[in-house]
């Protein structure tokens, strides 16, 4: 029978376990796909861990690539022996084989190789929604300041392209001078290392003391507050992640107090929420990187059964770029 990383409880990386799985045929609106590769994401620990809980036992994963290997009724954008790549609900990418809702699953181009496509859904998704469609009060144009922070990660690297290419001047954050050193050569206009530098006092002097118009936070509680102190008045704080811990509840008279600031917490799940929008999401996401204006770094490469190992890199923030399992 196929294989699957699942957890029967909640924990650290050590609840994770190789099991066989039974896979059954598709049902109405259901595809069955064979992974080539499968995408490695924050999102997973904190469902491991149980910060996002979910019932229980629980295949772990959000994206992946492979080969469709049968269509249930109603699909029609899918068929058996098309290169495919999602990033999607329910969890249970970490898998040789699932059958799963074929919603937000779309064609992989054949210039995107199953590697990087695992690696570049849910991460590539992710940026194309905040870059795109997460913008400040008049919207963002050539030479407006952003502050990215984790911008040395998957998402980060692809942020750092994405936003050189709309030509916005990105300011990046990250924990060391190599990582700084690899957002600039990703397209970051500043970088800014947080563990010897305070970053609000360098994106004050950056800007002239104007602040910027947006920042893009998955780090969470540790940068929350330094994040706001970063924003112009008018500004967007996008918290979109909670590497380092969930944010604490936040006073409202702080957002007036620091310049009627915006604060939106948003997730990929509520913009593919449809077929048509997650296949426009991703037809833009596979232009900017079959252009060649997006270059998916696949730095890490793990065997299935190194799950555990995956998230222990994942969470000691030692990875940089992308990373992915391969079943």
């Amino acid at each position: 029978m196929p294989l699957a990383v699942q957890i029967r409880r909640n924990g650290g990386p050590e609840v994770m376990e190789l099991a066989e799985v039974a896979v059954g045929d598709p049902g109405p609106g259901e595809i069955r796909i064979r992974h080539h590769a499968c995408g490695l994401n924050f999102i997973d620990v904190y469902q491991r861990s149980g910060l996002y809980a979910l019932p229980l036992p629980l295949t772990l994963g959000m994206e992946a690539a492979g080969v469709v290997e049968a269509v249930g009724e109603g699909v029609t954008h899918l068929k058996p022996g098309d290169r495919a790549a999602y990033a999607s609900q329910p969890p249970g990418a970490y898998s040789e084989v699932r059958v799963m809702p074929a919603k937000c699953v779309v064609q992989l181009p054949d210039a995107i190789s199953f590697e990087e496509g695992a690696a570049m859904m849910l991460k590539g998704l992710t940026v194309q929604y905040l870059l795109r469609k997460t913008q400040p009060q008049g919207g963002l144009q050539p030479g407006d300041h952003v502050l990215f922070h984790a911008a040395a990660g998957g998402v980060g690297l692809i942020a750092c392209q994405w936003a050189r290419a709309m030509g916005l001047e990105l300011i990046a954050t990250a924990g060391s001078d190599d990582k700084c050193r690899l957002a600039l050569e990703h397209g970051a206009a500043h970088a800014i290392n947080y563990r010897r530098e305070n970053f609000v006092e360098r994106v004050k002097e950056i800007t002239g003391g104007r602040g910027v118009k947006v920042v893009y936070d998955s780090v969470g509680k540790d940068t929350w507050d330094g994040s706001l102190d970063c924003l112009q008045p008018f500004g967007l704080m996008v918290s979109y992640g909670n590497a380092s811990g969930p944010v604490p509840p936040v006073a409202l008279g702080t957002l007036a107090a620091k310049g009627s600031l915006y604060v939106t917490r948003p997730t990929l799940f509520s913009h593919i929420s449809s077929r048509e929008a997650t296949q426009a999401m991703a037809d833009d996401l596979f232009g900017m990187v079959t252009s060649g204006q997006v270059k998916i770094r696949v730095e890490r490469r793990y065997a299935l059964k190194d799950v555990a190992q995956a998230h222990i890199d994942l969470e000691a923030r030692q990875t940089i770029g992308s990373s992915v399992l391969l079943p």
